[in-house]
């Protein structure tokens, strides 16, 4: 076989090769949760989980995104999809409170999940507690008002978050299966507190 013949066959592989990437990279599904309102129309900045030592520097970060106008997120990757997952984290600097009704919130703290500041349920209990709120619609007056109002709060007490991305791979999946959309509303919070309000300025009513 001649210098020819060899570089002729290098050169088909290649192509061969290239054409199966392509074709691998296709069959991956893309998924966008939190990616319904209009906010996120607006230049996304990726957060690196590598890179941060502890929550509070990527709460710190997913803040000072938002205050540049800017929309937080984390892509996850498996071999058959790819989620990304927006957060709608304010930025307070622009805002010096905003209205959360408690009961459109559940709380995700430490992997275990809580409801009306009650009771800590463990995680595999998600699917339940979500479901209810979900669907509440106003019945309940202790549950969620409605499903856009409803708020999932992520945070993490001892400043480490080394499940995080299981808790957003199960809070994703869950809530796709019960609302057969990804329009969810996520924010990275540094601690459990609801923000007490007495004569605030006017309210901004985003949930």
């Amino acid at each position: 076989m001649n210098i020819k013949e060899t570089f002729l066959i290098l050169l088909i592989l290649t192509i061969v090769g290239c054409q199966n990437y392509d074709k691998k990279e296709n069959l991956l599904v893309q998924k966008e949760f939190g990616k319904w309102r209009k906010n996120c129309d607006s230049l996304s900045v990726e957060l690196n989980l590598e890179k941060f030592n502890n929550w509070n520097e990527l709460i710190e970060r997913a803040e000072r995104i938002s205050c540049n106008d800017s929309v937080p997120k984390i892509t996850l990757k498996t071999e058959k999809i790819s989620k990304t997952i927006y957060f709608q984290n304010p930025c307070w600097e622009k805002f010096a409170c905003i209205l959360i009704k408690e009961k459109n919130v559940i709380v995700i703290n430490n992997n275990k999940v809580i409801k009306n500041s009650e009771k800590f349920y463990p995680l595999d209990s998600l699917k339940t507690i979500l479901k209810k709120d979900y669907y509440n619609f106003g019945k309940n007056p202790s549950l969620s008002d409605n499903p856009e109002k409803l708020l999932i709060q992520i945070s993490y007490e001892k400043n480490e978050f080394k499940n995080f991305k299981k808790t957003l791979k199960k809070l994703t999946e869950t809530y796709e299966e019960i609302a057969k959309n990804r329009n969810i509303n996520i924010w990275l919070n540094e601690r459990i507190e609801t923000i007490p309000i007495t004569k605030p300025p006017p309210p901004i009513p985003l949930y």
